[in-house]
């Protein structure tokens, strides 16, 4: 009777084994991703603010023009991020 026993719970123990795999590597996957996003949108940051000071400084416009500048170059940057997540 132990033996049975034995082998029901080694069998359900590989079972398991063998269901947990495919979610650990979608894990894996997954913080890889947020790691890709995170890591573009903080290469967007000093594109945002050279493109401020360039705006400022070549195209004479006032600074909430340029800070709008800003604003759509880190959005920009951030849907970049999020085509990367999904």
């Amino acid at each position: 009777m132990p033996s049975k026993f034995l082998h029901a719970a080694s069998a359900a123990l590989a079972a398991t084994c063998l269901l947990a795999m495919p979610l650990a590597s979608q894990a894996t996957e997954q913080a890889s991703q947020r790691r890709d996003a995170r890591d573009t949108r903080q290469d967007t940051r000093p594109e945002a603010r050279e493109a401020k000071v360039d705006c400022r400084q070549e195209n004479n416009k006032n600074n909430a023009q340029c800070r709008q500048d800003k604003r759509d170059t880190k959005q920009d940057g951030r849907q970049d991020a999020r085509d990367i997540k999904y």
